[in-house]
């Protein structure tokens, strides 16, 4: 039986974030192959393992490696699925693996999760093969249900159990607390209520790389729709808007200043959030607080302004299922089209 999910080391001493992966993907029950192979040291191998893999039918590669970490890239390289990047720290707080790993040219993205979050590479792609088995969706669900717990759990294991003289801890305690899922639909204008991928600017600056993505989606045939909406100015306006677009399977955030939509949609959304970080007016990037997401919450981040690459990954996981689609990112991977 040919797994869904390859798991890809540029070195042994990788394998403790390694196992941050597996243990999420045994919980979801999920199969998946690990092996060794350096993009360096052992280029062959990796073509091998890649080009092979593919054929086969493994569905989401995910690549973990430090240092240069040329990994992930070097995936991508040789395949039309999803390849998701684990920069690991080893040196310079993981910098250097986090750059070599996320900035990369189009049309070949690496949707890279936050340093050593192997765990949240496992989790992203449970998402990505949750489109395609509802099983997986489930337990993703569920996953979800058990970090949100974890976090209301805290406020009685340790917040009630601080005994400071001014704290007021009877005052709106966390588990008295009816917490109501909001309904609410959106009453702007939509484009397509029915789109597969919805892309959200955070600010009107923004809108330049969002239209690139556009553009890229409708020369892939990709239906989308996409809105501005900040979720710290407009925030009923945004959940209004991510309840309406139920029926997406890709959510794409644009993000700059503190605009932050990828992190306001993994908190509305288990379906895969793509994030694209850009640079504000003083010439400042948000791919740090793009990509840096704690565990549980992945967003699959693509380079600076970076648009085009994150239809081409929205692409990539929509294609599992679309021979028509899966035939024209063949034909784009390897330079003949030109889209």
């Amino acid at each position: 039986m040919t797994p869904k999910v390859m798991i890809i080391l540029g070195s042994g001493s990788d394998i403790a974030i390694a196992e941050k992966s597996m243990k999420i993907l045994e919980k979801l029950e999920i199969s998946y192959s690990l092996k060794i192979a350096s993009a360096h040291r052992t280029p062959d191998l990796v073509r091998e393992l890649v080009v092979q893999g593919t054929n086969a039918g493994i569905n989401v590669f995910i690549g973990i490696a430090g240092l240069a970490a040329h990994l992930p890239g070097a995936i991508a390289a040789y395949t039309h699925k999803p390849v998701i990047g684990v920069p690991v720290n080893v040196n310079v707080d993981g910098l250097d693996a986090l750059y070599s790993s996320v900035q990369m040219p189009y049309p070949s993205p690496v949707a890279t999760v936050g340093i050593d979050r192997g765990d949240n590479g496992a989790i992203l792609a449970a998402q990505i093969l949750g489109l395609y088995d509802e099983e997986i969706r489930k337990k993703v669900l569920e996953l979800k249900e058990e970090y949100k717990q974890k976090v209301i759990k805290s406020n009685e294991e340790i917040v009630q159990k601080i005994d400071n003289p001014h704290i007021t801890n009877d005052f709106l305690r966390i588990k008295n607390l009816e917490l109501n899922e909001t309904t609410e639909e959106f009453n702007g204008s939509c484009i397509n209520k029915n789109a597969e991928v919805v892309i959200i600017v955070g600010r009107h600056t923004d809108l330049i790389t969002g239209k690139k993505v556009s553009v890229t989606l409708d020369r892939l045939k990709i239906p989308h729709d996409m809105q501005v909406i900040c979720p710290i100015r407009s925030g009923k306006k945004f959940r209004a808007y991510v309840n309406t677009m139920k029926n997406a399977k890709i959510f794409i955030g644009i993000n700059s200043n503190s605009s932050q939509v990828s992190g306001g949609l993994v908190g509305l959304t288990e379906k895969p959030v793509i994030g694209v970080p850009c640079e504000n007016e003083l010439g400042n990037n948000y791919l740090l607080s793009t990509v840096n997401m704690p565990p549980g919450v992945p967003v699959a981040t693509v380079g600076v302004n970076n648009g085009r690459n994150a239809a081409v990954l929205s692409g990539e996981i929509l294609s599992i299922n679309n021979p028509v689609l899966l035939e024209l990112l063949e034909k784009l991977k390897n330079k003949k089209i030109n889209i």
